[in-house]
């Protein structure tokens, strides 16, 4: 297991590794990660079938049997190893210094937003206040996952922090907007989920279609903005 003061490396099952550049939540680290994520998708290289960054990791899936024909000599984890080691050398953080700003609308009123009023009153903030303090600030993506296109994003005022709700609903509508401790994201997608609800979008965040399907990317800048039911209404239909 490769460690250095900067990243430690480690197996991740029989046909995976991950590089550890951190181990909170935290923007620079994820800097690094998103850099080093840009490095390797450029690289392309052989065997390696897939990429995947979080907050303060990256995840390569690779080939084993890709991996052995090109080193014999090796084991597939040896080869993944070194490869990592040589683009910690070789990255740039630079390259993740560029960032995409995404607005984002979102219907707070009550009827889409099952859990606002409830956390009002816990914060002892008022439903507006609460509005006020989730706009009033831009969020890093730092990671896509759980659904396709669900982006974890951070970090919120911690005067409306909240833990995730105890019994999870069964359906979350897609585009629900919702707080998970710290975290803030978008439900993509129809499915279960327990985190607090305080708004929906009439964005949609997936699209299978597309050829960039997710509508945020880790490394992206979020800032949302209230918009009124009438006007989720007319931006739904189109």
């Amino acid at each position: 297991m490769p460690v250095t003061n900067a990243y430690r490396i480690y197996p991740c099952g029989d046909h995976a590794v991950t590089i550890e550049l951190g181990d909170t939540i935290n923007a620079a680290v994820n800097e690094k990660v998103i850099a080093l994520f840009g490095y390797l998708k450029e690289k392309q290289l052989t065997g390696v079938r897939d990429i995947i960054p979080a907050y303060h990791t990256v995840t390569i899936v690779y080939d084993i049997g890709v991996l052995r024909k090109q080193q014999p000599n090796a084991t597939s984890y040896h080869t993944m190893c070194t490869w990592l080691q040589d683009a910690m050398n070789a990255v740039k953080i630079a390259q993740a210094s560029k960032t995409n700003l995404v607005r984002i609308p979102v219907c707070y009123d009550p009827s889409l937003a099952p859990d606002i009023e409830s956390l009002s009153q816990q914060h002892n903030i008022t439903v507006d206040g609460m509005i006020n303090l989730h706009t009033g600030k831009n969020y890093r993506v730092y990671m896509i996952g759980f659904l396709p296109g669900f982006a974890y994003m951070g970090s919120v005022d911690e005067k409306i922090a909240t833990p995730r709700r105890s019994q999870p609903r069964t359906l979350v509508p897609a585009g629900s907007v919702g707080i998970a401790g710290e975290q803030t994201g978008i439900y993509p997608l129809d499915s279960p989920g327990g985190w607090q609800l305080i708004g929906r979008t009439p964005v949609s965040l997936f699209a299978a279609d597309k050829e960039s399907p997710c509508y945020l990317q880790p490394g992206d800048e979020v800032q949302f903005y209230a918009i009124s039911l009438t006007e989720y209404a007319k931006q739904k239909q189109r």
